[in-house]
C-alpha cells in the first residue's frame, strides 16, 4: 500500500518542513487536493503550490499527485503539468467529456487518473480502464477534511479489482483513511491510500506513518 498524504491538512506556514518530514520518514506520493468552490463548497490552491513542492518531491523520489476537484480541469491542465505534477487525477463528474480530458493528460507528458464520487457508479470509469494509470474511488464526499469513511465504498473497491482483473491499473482511496480503516482498504484491493489529519496530525509525523505501517502489517511495533 502505498501513502500518499495530502498537504490540505498540513500547516501551510510550516509546508516544505512538513512535506520533508514525511518523505524522509518514507511516504510514497505527496498528494495536492485542488479545490476550486465550485465543484466542492472549499478553495484550496493551484499551481503554484504545486511547483513549490516540485523539488522536494524530486529530492526524496516522491510523486507528485494532482487531484482536481474542480469543474472543467482541461482549462488548467497545461499549467498543472507545467508546475510539475506526475499525475493528474479528474473527476468524471467535473466535465462532460473526461476521455478528452485522459488524452490532453497523456498529451501533456503525465500519468492520468479519473476520480469518481461515493455515490457515482463505477460505470462511469468502466470505459476507460484501458486508458488511465489510476482510479481514485472517493470514499468520503469531496471538499472537507477529517469525515469518516464511507464503509459502502469499500464494496465498490472490491468490485473496481475484480473489473480490473491483472492491468497494472493503480486504486486510490481518498478520504477517512487513518489507521483504523487503511487495513480494510487494503484487503478491498485498493494500492494507493490518501492520508490526511492521519499524518499532518497532533502527532509527529514519523510516528503518524509509522502507525499506518504497523496497522497495514508493514511494520513492527516500537521500532
Amino acid at each position: 500500500m502505498r501513502l500518499a498524504p495530502s498537504i490540505l491538512t498540513a500547516d501551510f506556514a510550516r509546508l516544505g518542513e512538513q512535506v520533508a518530514t514525511a518523505c524522509a520518514a518514507g511516504i510514497d506520493w505527496i498528494h495536492l487536493d485542488v479545490m476550486d468552490g465550485r465543484f466542492v463548497p472549499n478553495i484550496s490552491f493551484g499551481p503554484l503550490v504545486v511547483r513549490a513542492l516540485r523539488p522536494l518531491a524530486d529530492q526524496y523520489g516522491a510523486l507528485l499527485d494532482a487531484h482536481l476537484m474542480i469543474v472543467e480541469p482541461e482549462r488548467y491542465l497545461a499549467d498543472f503539468a507545467a508546475a510539475g505534477a506526475d499525475l493528474i487525477t479528474v473527476h468524471a463528474e467535473a466535465t462532460p467529456h473526461v476521455h478528452r480530458a485522459v488524452q490532453m493528460i497523456h498529451d501533456l507528458g503525465k500519468k492520468a487518473g479519473v476520480a469518481i464520487n461515493p455515490a457515482t457508479p463505477l460505470s462511469m470509469v468502466e470505459e476507460l480502464i484501458d486508458q488511465v494509470e489510476l482510479i481514485l474511488l472517493m470514499t468520503v464526499n469531496p471538499g472537507f477534511g477529517g469525515q469518516t469513511l464511507i464503509p459502502s465504498v469499500l464494496t465498490k473497491v472490491q468490485r473496481l479489482r475484480t473489473l480490473l482483473g491483472d492491468r497494472p491499473v493503480e486504486i486510490m482511496v481518498d478520504g477517512g483513511v487513518n489507521p483504523t480503516t487503511i487495513a480494510a482498504c487494503a484487503t478491498a484491493g485498493a494500492t494507493v491510500a490518501v492520508v490526511g489529519s492521519a499524518v499532518f496530525g497532533p502527532q509527529p509525523i514519523p510516528d503518524a506513518i509509522n502507525e499506518l505501517r504497523i496497522a497495514l502489517g508493514e511494520a513492527v511495533p516500537g521500532k
